[in-house]
């Protein structure tokens, strides 16, 4: 690997996940990002577990999304362990999918006749937070060195930042907008049935408690049709 290259090639994709306009176009630009950067990547994947149910983002290949629907069948593999933020356990590599795996023996078997030969995943984490895992694969046995473990680090190590500031951003978007609306529906309120804020607020606030239903959708029920109900 020429390493000159490899790092403008990384600075240049640093600022371009920061650059993506949402959480989706940063997420497929990191798992872009893998096939182009890492050697021996043929297809990548961001694998989050919620409980102990897997979602699978920005997959390259219908292969990650088979791969990680077979890890949450048995409950096993190495983008499942990754996800599960073990203190320590950063990387996980499966060098060669043709010999017997101890520690993933069923997923490793079954992934093999996917047509994965060889794999890696790499826990997304700040220090504040974890995202999931990204994961690595490729269709031959041997196909990742020391240098694509070194380059997938630090690939994840970008991601894992990029990943954060967009879901903040979008995050921040989402509570602009949802005040937004809130405040449109009070003024409503307050005009059509002479109320104070904080009475405005009130309804819609026990309408929300009393059906179950999101603050914000309550809102955005009074600016379509005037009222809650």
């Amino acid at each position: 690997m020429e390493w000159a290259r490899f790092a403008q090639q990384m600075a240049s994709m640093a600022r371009d996940l920061l650059a993506q306009p949402s959480v989706g176009a940063t997420l497929e630009r990191i798992t872009d990002s893998a096939i182009d950067l890492v050697e021996g990547c043929d297809a990548a994947g961001i694998l989050v577990l919620h409980g102990a149910k897997v979602q699978t983002l920005a997959p390259t290949d219908k292969l990650v999304i088979e791969s990680d629907r077979l890890q949450e069948r048995l409950k096993e593999g190495p983008c499942f362990d990754a996800a599960r933020i073990k203190e320590g356990e950063r990387v996980f590599r499966i060098p060669d999918f043709t010999v017997e795996q101890p520690h993933w023996p069923s997923y490793a078997r079954r992934a093999h006749r996917l047509g994965v030969g060889s794999m890696m995943g790499f826990l997304l984490y700040t220090e504040d937070e974890d995202f999931g895992a990204l994961n690595l694969y490729s269709g031959k046995p041997g196909a990742f060195t020391e240098a694509s473990e070194l380059a997938g680090w630090l690939l994840a190590s970008h991601a894992a930042v990029a990943f954060s500031s967009a879901r903040s951003h979008a995050q921040m978007e989402h509570a602009v907008a949802t005040r937004h609306v809130i405040g449109e529906a009070m003024g409503i309120l307050m005009g059509s049935h002479n109320l104070t804020e904080d009475q405005a607020f009130d309804v819609l606030r026990r309408y929300s408690q009393e059906q179950n239903v999101k603050l914000r959708e309550v809102a955005q029920l009074v600016c379509e049709r005037g009222s809650p109900s």
